[in-house]
């Protein structure tokens, strides 16, 4: 039994190695140190290369830095029937994060309002900010993609701006979004998306979004010709 013994320890020590003092350990492999691809969106080169320019010279300014740009879009939706039903919050921002690929806030209620059975801090829709690279991703998506399916389409208004150079847009179906599987939703919800500039003026903001592929409503204006009068003889 002792001779079994004492082969078991030459087997465990030959498995486990003693640490030499004095022995450098051996060098780890070295790590690939090439530069990392960065994919710059279709839409921020196009923002630098043709809208700049063309900014420049419909408004005369004097300085790259002060053409407007596109500052974030920012997406939100409301669930009315919350109150009755918490679990249509979440299908919502489900939807949403599926759409735009980012996490997104639930919004709640600021206060109690007992007519619409509404309580403090009940969740009632959600929201999302986007900015940078994931903005204009969305954007290239939403003009190529999203608006070509949307029904009956004739145009997106120009009479959408707030004032302060922002556009806002109301869609009725967050099922037009090519990321949504219709089979697998529970309820079709409509959303706001205001795009966000640092325009001065709508005149601007407008120009801006036109020169980003925004498909607006082209507008002629009619001139009534004046007809002769039929003089009586």
């Amino acid at each position: 039994m002792s001779d079994e013994k004492q082969q078991k320890k030459q087997k465990a020590q030959g498995e486990k190695a003693p640490k030499q003092k004095g022995v450098a350990p051996a060098p780890k492999a070295p790590k690939a140190s090439g530069p990392k691809e960065h994919v710059v969106a279709r839409l921020a080169e196009t923002y630098k290369r043709d809208v700049v320019p063309a900014m420049i010279k419909r408004f005369k300014y004097k300085s790259p830095m002060q053409v407007p740009r596109l500052e974030k879009i920012a997406i939100n939706i409301g669930v009315g029937q919350a109150t009755q039903d918490a679990k249509l919050v979440d299908a919502a921002a489900h939807d949403l994060e599926t759409i735009v690929g980012q996490k997104v806030v639930i919004t709640r209620a600021k206060k109690s309002i007992s007519n619409f059975k509404l309580r403090e801090k009940m969740p009632i829709g959600c929201r999302v900010t986007l900015r940078r690279a994931t903005m204009y991703e969305f954007l290239d998506r939403f003009i190529s993609v999203t608006i070509p399916r949307l029904r009956d389409f004739r145009g997106l208004s120009d009479k959408s701006f707030d004032g302060r150079g922002n556009y806002t847009i109301g869609m009725k179906e967050h099922t037009v979004f090519p990321e949504i599987d219709v089979d697998k939703i529970t309820k079709v919800f409509g959303m706001d998306i205001t795009f966000v500039t640092t325009a001065r003026t709508d005149q601007e903001a407008y120009e801006l979004l036109k020169a980003l592929g925004f498909p607006f409503v082209k507008r002629q204006e009619v001139l009534e010709t004046p007809q002769p009068s039929l003089q009586r003889n």
